[in-house]
């Protein structure tokens, strides 16, 4: 089962995962929530409560990351678990440019927060 919660901070939006992702059911829960985030600028998914993805849900992320650029959306993935991060490497889809380091986070986050800021 996987339990999907999103947090909008301004034009960013950070996906909170947290369970399973071996079923397609979890794949479409993680594809409706990312895909109602069309007005978002930049898409963090937080893979640090992933336990197992399976081939459903890398083929998933890899929609979501064609879908996001086509909608001139940056995505990033974020602190995978171990068994996630090995998963995703041996599928070979995900350039490291795809993952944000806890240091780019932090940056993502502050300037999410300013702008939102600016805007209120």
């Amino acid at each position: 089962m996987l339990h999907v919660h999103i947090d909008k901070i301004g034009e960013m939006a950070v996906v909170e995962c947290e369970g399973r992702v071996v079923r397609s059911d979890a794949a479409f829960k993680l594809r409706n929530a990312v895909t109602s985030l069309g007005d978002t600028r930049i898409i963090v998914i937080d893979l640090s409560k992933v336990r197992v993805i399976e081939g459903g849900g890398l083929g998933m992320l890899a929609f979501l990351r064609r879908w996001a650029q086509d909608h001139d959306i940056q995505f990033k993935l974020f602190n995978p678990t171990k068994a996630v991060h090995d998963r995703l490497e041996a599928a070979n889809s995900f350039p490291q440019s795809d993952f944000a380091s806890l240091h780019e986070m932090m940056t993502l986050l502050q300037r999410a927060g300013l702008q939102y800021s600016w805007a209120a």
